[in-house]
């Protein structure tokens, strides 16, 4: 099938691309860099050994859009491209509303104008809000605590909408918890903008020596060291299961969670890292990160069940996968 992949140079979106070609996919990518880098485009040729066409573009302008649409005929849509920093969504609420609820507004049009029939969307577990664990599917969801999780509830209540009043159009909502680690081959990973926003490259900073100790946001949360408890999963295990997703889409809206259904806190991945790596890595206690909640976990039995799909790898997996992320970047520099 040719597919369209909008933020296909990201780090979840670049690790797609990859698995979508190597099941035989052709792709269409669509980026506009503002938080990735040109080069993982000639990373992810390298690592399928296959070729695809690229597109420079905000996927928020509907008129470029369109003729992509109109030069293409898509089997599908899987959207990554949008903003996802909680803490700075905090900041620049509008930023993150215009971007990331326009950006699906203007596809899922493109997709009802030119008769584009599936379409998976990347939304995340911040939907859920501060609810009890495990987090499911059909548990009701509580106002998120960050502008970042209100586009990512209002986006998937748009798409659920569309294809209330368009039946032949299907939807997955694929909510996915904390993605780590890096693709094997360490040509492609995590490359966040100035400082980290996600923990795992901010760590992987810190043990390089790029930044002097790692930031960790409250240690008086009611878990068992205090610090926040996340559901962390392998970047190609969630790649995997966006693959999943869009080979096993039926009629109508499916909500996924994509996680490994256990929670580890910041202290037990900074200690899983550290043993791996056989690294240090310093870090100081401050004030708790605005928007962050205690615990986030996922009840991940309806995406084996219905998918067949169920995450492989584990946290020593993904710790030394980021290492050597960061190493073959070293290596480059």
């Amino acid at each position: 099938m040719v597919i369209l992949v909008t933020g296909g140079a990201g780090y979840i979106g670049s690790h797609t691309c990859v698995t979508l070609l190597e099941a035989g996919h052709k792709i269409v990518v669509v980026d506009n860099f503002c938080n990735s880098k040109a080069d993982t485009l000639d990373r992810i040729k390298q690592i399928a050994n296959k070729n695809f066409e690229f597109y420079q573009v905000d996927v928020t302008n509907k008129y470029d859009v369109e003729e992509i649409f109109k030069k293409h005929s898509f089997d599908g849509v899987i959207h990554f491209a949008g903003l996802k920093a909680v803490g700075e969504s905090v900041e620049v609420p509008l930023t993150y509303y215009y971007n990331n609820i326009v950006s699906t507004m203007v596809l899922i049009n493109a997709c009802q104008q030119y008769g584009v029939k599936r379409f998976v969307f990347s939304s995340s577990a911040t939907v859920y809000g501060d609810n009890d664990v495990p987090f499911f599917e059909g548990m009701d969801l509580l106002p998120t605590t960050n502008p970042y999780g209100e586009t990512k509830s209002m986006s998937e209540r748009i798409l659920t909408d569309i294809v209330k009043a368009n039946p032949e159009i299907s939807v997955a909502l694929l909510r996915y918890f904390n993605p780590v680690g890096a693709h094997e081959s360490g040509l492609i990973g995590e490359v966040p903008n100035g400082i980290p926003n996600n923990l795992m490259p901010y760590i992987t900073q810190v043990a390089q020596g790029k930044i002097d100790k790692l930031q960790v946001f409250g240690n008086d949360y009611p878990t068992k060291d205090g610090t926040g408890v996340r559901d962390y999963i392998h970047v190609v295990d969630l790649a995997e299961g966006h693959v999943a997703a869009f080979d096993n889409l039926k009629e109508g809206a499916h909500v996924y969670n994509l996680g490994t259904g256990k929670g580890t806190s910041v202290l037990e991945l900074v200690n899983a890292f550290e043993e791996a790596n056989g690294l240090r890595v310093p870090y100081e206690i401050v004030d708790r990160r605005p928007g962050d909640i205690a615990l986030c976990f996922a009840d991940v039995s309806k995406a084996e069940r219905e998918l067949g799909w169920i995450a492989k790898r584990g946290i020593v997996t993904m710790c030394r996968d980021a290492w050597g992320f960061e190493n073959s970047l070293r290596s480059v520099e």
